[in-house]
């Protein structure tokens, strides 16, 4: 079944309802990296959000990326979001099992511990816009949640889950994410909360009929699909890309690798392509910083 990703209005227009069902993305990051259960967890929460925050933009060349760094197994989540609906993510620590002593759970908190969640977001000014919060309770859905809240001071009640089976695969991931918009009143605060308050977890609803669109639907009487479209993992890393990175190390490190290796791989953390890079190919880079370097000073 192909991810898909849900945008509606409800209340007269005063609430935003984006839904997305993750499960196919989170299968093959599973795969990818060899995720086990609490890291795919936290990075099947963390790119169902991206894909609903990459739903959010409006420009074609728009992205968002967002960095949770944490004090305990998970170090660090990363994602890049893109209007498109592509996005591609990486995670420090594929192989934490983690689960709650007392709940029984997968202990996504308990693995990324205390820590910060960045955002930044690339709307194609002159400067991009860039905010960090602490984590709250490091769920990642809460920290989003306290993100929206204090950085666009958008009133946000998100839901988030992965279902993880016993052979390690996914049965349900996706997120929920209801706003209150501009101009709300207290009556639709009332009836978001009603709604959360009978809502069951996201990855069970999902399991039990995994179409977001029938999803969004059923929370408001009066819902209002705006938009459906399919999102999916992506990872636009490519040859010219990895050669910029190689002509940014310091010139000392370069030398070195052409003394001693006397040629790079480099595997992009997205999605694990393997790039090779000749002796031929790093002399030539050698040559153009010098160039660059000679420029400068004349």
């Amino acid at each position: 079944m192909t991810d898909i990703l849900v945008k509606a209005l409800a209340h007269q227009g005063n609430i935003r309802i984006m839904a997305v069902n993750t499960k196919e993305s989170v299968n093959h990051l599973v795969t990818l990296f060899d995720l086990y259960p609490t890291s795919a967890a936290a990075l099947g929460r963390f790119i169902s959000i991206g894909y609903i925050m990459g739903g959010m933009l409006k420009a074609k060349e728009e992205s968002i990326s967002a960095t949770l760094k944490g004090s305990n197994e998970i170090k660090q989540l990363v994602m890049v979001a893109r209007s498109d609906g592509t996005l591609k993510a990486t995670i420090s620590n594929p192989h934490v099992t983690m689960v709650h002593p007392i709940t029984g759970k997968l202990d996504v908190g308990g693995a990324i511990g205390e820590g910060t969640l960045s955002v930044v977001k690339n709307l194609g000014l002159k400067h991009n816009f860039a905010s960090t919060v602490d984590l709250t309770t490091s769920e990642i859905g809460d920290d989003f949640t306290t993100y929206f809240a204090t950085s666009e001071q958008t009133p946000t009640a998100i839901s988030v889950g992965v279902l993880v089976n016993e052979d390690g695969t996914v049965e349900s991931a996706g997120a929920l994410c209801i706003q209150l918009m501009p101009g709300h009143d207290e009556a639709d605060i009332l009836m978001v909360e009603h709604i959360l308050e009978n809502l069951k977890p996201i990855s069970t609803i999902l399991k039990e009929d995994g179409d977001v669109i029938s999803l969004v639907k059923m929370l408001f009487d009066d819902t209002s699909i705006l938009e459906t479209k399919e999102v999916k993992y992506e990872c636009d890393c490519s040859y010219e890309r990895m050669r910029k990175g190689l002509s940014l190390i310091d010139m000392v490190d370069l030398k070195d690798i052409i003394r001693e290796d006397q040629e790079a791989h480099i595997e992009c953390q997205f999605c694990r392509e393997q790039y090779h890079f000749t002796l031929d190919d790093l002399l030539e880079i050698k040559k153009e910083k010098e160039a660059v370097h000679e420029h400068r000073i004349h």
